[in-house]
Parts: C-alpha cells; sequence; structure tokens
C-alpha cells in the first residue's frame, strides 16, 4: 500500500470548533505516505431510516458511504453533547455501517478523539463513539486514545496544532492508524 487514506469525521458542525480544528491538525501533522481528508457533508446527511436508504437516492449518503469506502482507516472527532455522542457523528456511523455486515466501515482501522472545554474532556462521548463504531464493524484501536479537556484554557484564541503536545499526540494517532492498516495488509 503505497498511500494509506484516512477519512476523519467531525462530530461538530461549527466551522470553527476545536473537533474542526483538531482534524486540521491531523492533516497538518500526518506522516509521510498519508493522506488524511475531512469529510464536509455530514450536515446534508439525513437521519438514518431504512425506507429510504436506497442506493444513489441521498447523493449526501452515496458521498459519504464512498469516501468511507476508499478510506483504509478512520479517525472520529467528538464534542460531548449533553453526556454523550452528537447526533450528526452517530448519524454517519449508521450510514457507512450499511448494508449491514458489508458497510464502509466493516474492518476498518477506526481511533477516536474527543475534546471539550470540560476537564472530562468528552470522555463519555468518546465511549459512546468508539462502542457504536466497534458495534458497527470498525476496528476501533483499543490502546489508541486521546480525550482533550480543558480547551478553552489549553488553547484560548490559538489553533491546536499551536500546541506541541496536542500536535503531537495528534500525530501519533494518525500514525497508529496507517500502522493499523498496514497490519491488515500484511496479515
Amino acid at each position: 500500500m503505497s498511500q494509506t487514506n484516512v477519512l476523519v469525521l467531525v462530530g461538530s458542525l461549527r466551522a470553527a470548533s476545536v473537533n474542526r480544528q483538531l482534524a486540521e491538525t491531523a492533516i497538518a501533522v500526518a506522516p509521510d505516505g498519508a493522506e488524511v481528508i475531512v469529510f464536509d457533508g455530514l450536515g446534508d446527511v439525513p437521519f438514518y431510516n431504512e425506507d429510504i436508504d436506497v442506493a444513489g437516492s441521498i447523493p449526501a449518503v452515496e458521498a459519504l458511504r464512498e469516501a468511507a469506502g476508499r478510506a483504509d482507516a478512520l479517525l472520529l472527532l467528538t464534542p460531548e453533547y449533553n453526556g454523550t455522542i452528537p447526533a450528526v457523528l452517530k448519524n454517519a456511523i449508521d450510514w457507512i455501517s450499511r448494508p449491514y455486515g458489508t458497510g464502509a466501515v466493516k474492518d476498518k482501522p477506526v481511533a477516536v478523539i474527543s475534546a471539550s472545554p470540560s476537564g472530562n474532556g468528552a470522555q463519555w462521548a468518546h465511549e459512546d463513539t468508539r462502542k457504536a463504531v466497534r458495534i458497527a464493524g470498525g476496528k476501533v484501536l483499543e490502546d489508541v486514545t486521546l480525550a482533550i479537556g480543558g480547551t478553552i484554557d489549553k488553547f484560548g484564541d490559538r489553533h491546536p496544532r499551536e500546541n506541541a503536545e496536542v500536535a503531537q499526540q495528534v500525530a501519533d494517532v494518525v500514525a497508529s492508524l496507517v500502522d493499523a492498516t498496514k497490519q491488515l495488509v500484511d496479515a
């Protein structure tokens, strides 16, 4: 495998969210041979409904599934909304898990990064995201976790990539995803 493609799904639709900025950081710190791409259309994907899940009928869903299908690995970034995973991210997981047993996430390495202003670092959303994507068929990297708390104090009005410690932590997560894809190829 010459190039590893990592698809990033961000659970916040806000353009300037810390989680969006962490996705940008992942792009900036990706190792050589890895392409990290953020899927920007989650706000256009309707809530999952089996009645409307007909191949080719919803362009936003087709784009999501195609992007996930082309990816070698997935990186999910999540804030915490009311103690759990944001609906937009859970919805994306639902769509890429179908058709059941053969969805675009099946057997792909997945890592989760969570971030929030609270000291908790969105741990509950982190755990719920890992659970949902594992049940959906993704191969969650069990030993790779990154939950960033206190984001307001940690970053202020600076971009997370300007924080050397956080940038290195994100780089380590992306590198782990790349390594996991190579292990799957070698297996």
